[in-house]
């Protein structure tokens, strides 16, 4: 039945818009056109929200909870169906709060109230315990709610452990840290910054700059030890193998550090370089002195198309080693020179450098000189020789005192002249007695052969036999009776080499000494081998001829008759003197001082009747 009540105004177009709303959510799939149909006018219209559609949420949760009590484990489907479910509540739940909150300006008030309330008792906070507000960073540190001392603290502790800067040349990259280059943080002042920067950081972000000193003398010591890394000389024209087929490579220019710039651009952008960590090195640039390879390029194929052999010869142990480098290695030690084919020294000295240490592992005192090695080497590159010889030296080394040392039995046993042990020890006070483990340095063997040794041939005296042998390629050439210096004027046991030559020569001793004047004596075939002080040196010889007209030991040998030389019957010396050559290695044996070469060992072998 209708009821009509003329005293009521007709709903405006707000009343119907609420009437669709309320159609479009009590419309249901199985909904009957009675029941969707809308009331007549003038029916009284309830605008609440209608009580099935405001159980939906629960009704929705309930649903799930069931799909969920009863899904089996391992149904991808059922958890997928109770997955979508509870998103679908999820979504009616936010639109109901939403509707909820845009029908109701007090409900909507009451949260704006709660979050400005919230925001000022956060910064009322922050205020009153000095704390750093949101968003504040520095280093890579997020310093926001802390206290002045706190983002101190935990700068320095970022910088201390986090912090690396790397320096940059085009694409090489070396690593410091921030000490090496003397880089001093001020974390309390950039924390007091980040304290004073307020809400500057809220909403994008505020990143506090590094506030740094540098010790200028610090970094450039870092920088000078690495520019030996930095530097690269410029490329003289060389050659290179594309298979077997020889080519020729252009000058390349070179780039060297400029420490003083670099330092200069790096204290005027400090705080920059740091924030980035990254410094950039300053270069400069050289170029070539050669640009072309083809004048030399036919010498070049030539000796690069051979095997070049390196011989390392030992002089004390008599050893020769021989390195042959691999084509394309050799190959890179070529570059066009001004005038002829030369030697690429920064890439042999590192094949050289590789030598030296294969050779410290069976003696750490052995090594390759790389200035006589490269002069050596470049020679021959220039000659066009395929074979170069160098010399393997020694470094000084340190003798432990024993029971029973003396400064004399030290350089007796080390065979080096009591004079350069002393020289080598300037503090020691050579009068007082040595303390057993007392270290003593020992200069280098090297100091006994100055010259280029002859590597073919090597002359062995035994003091114990009083014998002599003269060894050519191995090959003894001669052996026969010496005399060495008596018991008061010893002969030093030793390697040693020919320094000298002279046919006659005049020594003397302070036993033939009178009154006004000293006696002399003429030696014939005189030959140099060591000196036993600075300006005495003693050697091989023939006969002495002493100043009453008689010979020294009446011309006899076999037992110690001289004053510190070798003296041989005069016929031998002269054979000897004109066999062996300046440079010939002799080596001295005693009870002091066993055979250090293979030469050494088998003349002692043969002195005891053993075969060689």
């Amino acid at each position: 039945m209708e009821i009509y009540q003329p005293d009521r105004k007709k709903s405006g177009r707000a009343r119907e818009r609420v009437e669709a709303r309320q159609r479009k959510q009590m419309a249901t799939p199985m909904a009957t056109p009675a029941a969707t149909a809308s009331p007549p006018i003038g029916t009284p219209v309830d605008t609440r929200r209608p009580a099935m559609q405001r159980s939906e949420v629960s009704s929705a949760y309930q649903q799930n909870a069931q799909r969920v009590h009863e899904s089996k484990p391992g149904s991808g489907a059922k958890i997928f169906g109770v997955l979508a479910g509870a998103a679908a509540g999820a979504a009616v739940l936010g639109r109901d709060v939403f509707w909820r909150i845009r029908s109701s300006k007090s409900i909507g008030i009451g949260i704006l109230a709660a979050v400005i309330g919230f925001v000022l008792i956060y910064l009322l906070l922050h205020l009153t315990q000095s704390r750093i507000f949101p968003n504040v960073w520095a280093l890579g540190v997020n310093l926001a709610d802390m206290t002045v001392d706190e983002a101190s603290a935990a700068l320095q502790q970022a910088w201390e452990n986090d912090v690396t800067l790397r320096l940059t040349d085009e694409d090489r990259v070396w690593e410091v840290s921030p000490a090496d280059l003397g880089i001093q943080l001020n974390t309390r002042q950039m924390a007091d910054m980040a304290r004073g920067s307020g809400l500057a950081g809220v909403p994008f972000g505020l990143n506090i700059m590094p506030v740094a000193e540098m010790n200028v003398l610090t970094a450039q010591t870092t920088l000078l030890n690495l520019s030996v890394e930095t530097d690269i000389a410029p490329y003289n024209a060389g050659y290179s193998w594309e298979g077997d087929r020889l080519v020729g490579l252009p000058g390349a220019n070179g780039r060297f550090l400029d420490v003083a710039l670099t330092l200069e651009t790096l204290q005027d952008d400090l705080s920059e370089a740091i924030d980035q960590r990254e410094i950039p090195l300053l270069m400069s640039i050289a170029s070539p002195d050669i640009l072309d390879p083809s004048p030399y390029f036919a010498e070049a194929q030539t000796l690069a198309s051979r095997t070049f052999f390196i011989r390392g010869y030992d002089p004390f142990t008599n050893e020769t080693l021989v390195w042959m480098p691999d084509r394309d290695t050799f190959t890179g030690w070529l570059e066009a020179g001004e005038d002829t084919l030369s030697l690429r020294e920064t890439p042999f000295a590192a094949y050289l450098d590789q030598q030296t240490r294969a050779l410290e592992e069976t003696n750490e005192l052995r090594f390759l000189e790389p200035m006589d090695a490269i002069s050596k080497v470049r020679t021959a590159i220039e000659q066009g020789s395929s074979e170069v010889y160098l010399r393997i030296h020694y470094r000084n080394s340190i003798h432990t005192v024993e029971g029973g040392d003396s400064g004399y039995r030290i350089a007796r046993r080390n065979g080096v002249s009591f004079y350069l042990l002393q020289q080598a020890n300037p503090n020691r006070d050579w009068d007082e007695m040595l303390t057993v483990g007392e270290s003593i340095i020992v200069p280098s063997r090297d100091a006994m052969i100055p010259l280029e040794p002859v590597p073919n041939k090597r002359i062995i005296i035994d003091l114990e036999t009083q014998q002599m042998w003269a060894f050519e390629n191995g090959q003894v050439v001669f052996n026969w009776l010496i005399s060495s210096g008596m018991d008061h004027a010893p002969t030093s046991p030793g390697t040693y080499q020919i320094l000298s030559h002279a046919e006659e020569a005049q020594g003397s001793s302070f036993e033939l000494c009178g009154d006004n004047s000293c006696g002399t004596w003429t030696m014939y075939w005189f030959m140099g081998i060591y000196e036993a002080v600075p300006g005495l040196v003693n050697g091989f010889h023939g006969a002495v001829l002493l100043p009453n007209g008689a010979y020294l030991g009446g011309g006899n040998v076999g037992s110690p008759y001289t004053y510190g030389c070798i003296m041989s019957e005069n016929s031998n010396a002269e054979q000897l003197y004109h066999w062996a050559d300046q440079g010939t290695i002799v080596e001295i044996l005693s009870s002091e001082y066993p055979p250090v070469s293979d030469l050494g060992r088998q003349a002692l072998q043969m002195a005891a009747g053993q075969p060689a």
